[in-house]
């Protein structure tokens, strides 16, 4: 049965692989682990196998998680924790204090409670505007059409550093409709880098279609299945 290592060493090989077709450097490329509803152990088992970003959905369950898993680590080690699920306002000031990434804006209002919750004493809280690239209605998002005014909006807002955009598309086999999709959003960053703002981060790509994402451009890839396996806990209270 494959472990935890293994399955990291694959992903970064696929990672490889698909950078060098695209004429890229795997090493600008960011492989994030998506653990929501694995339990701590698996992170744990992550860490020791080098990984050290990870993505959670749930900010309840995040909590927990990165308690268990900071008891459980060798205490000079630095994880990066990213908020990759939609996020309520009742939770803005558990998220400023504790995460070190949100990439799901899709409102000035949560931004700006972000912001004002966000200690002076740390550093800026990293951010992404979310954009609904494949329009679906119940997806969250931006619509692509709105990207610039509210990625300016959250730029301008303190304590906050606007690092770019990212997208969760309707999952589909159609390899040319997934590129075409993960297209856009790069225009989408292109433009808003026209305009002046300083983004470097393109958010895109998962476990079933990373390669089509690096291809277009994708910086930061959220992989969970191909390591962590099947869901294995139900979250609980978010």
């Amino acid at each position: 049965m494959a472990t935890i290592a293994d399955n990291l060493q694959a992903v970064r090989e696929r990672i490889a692989h698909a950078a060098r077709a695209a004429g890229r450097e795997a090493e600008k490329i960011t492989l994030l682990a998506v653990s929501k509803t694995h339990p701590a152990q698996r992170v744990i088992e992550a860490v020791a196998a080098g990984q050290r970003t990870f993505g959670e959905n749930y900010v309840q369950e995040a909590v927990r998680k990165m308690d268990a898993v900071a008891a459980a680590s060798d205490p000079g080690i630095a994880l990066e924790w990213h908020l990759i699920g939609p996020l309520q306002s009742n939770k803005t000031r558990t998220v400023a204090e504790r995460f070190d990434w949100v990439q799901t804006i899709d409102r000035e209002k949560i931004a700006a409670r972000l912001s004002a919750q966000r200690a002076d004493t740390r550093a800026p809280l990293n951010v992404l505007v979310q954009v609904n690239v494949s329009g679906e209605a119940s997806k969250s998002g931006v619509a692509p059409e709105s990207v610039l005014a509210l990625a300016q909006a959250v730029a301008r807002l303190p304590r906050l550093r606007l690092r770019g955009l990212m997208t969760i598309p309707e999952p589909t086999d159609d390899v040319a409709l997934q590129r075409a999709r993960f297209r856009r959003l790069r225009e989408l960053l292109e433009a808003a880098r026209a305009s002046g703002l300083a983004l470097d981060t393109l958010s895109m790509g998962m476990s079933d279609d990373m390669e089509a994402a690096i291809a277009e451009g994708a910086t930061m890839v959220r992989i969970g299945t191909a390591i962590f396996g099947a869901r294995e806990i139900e979250r609980g209270t978010a």
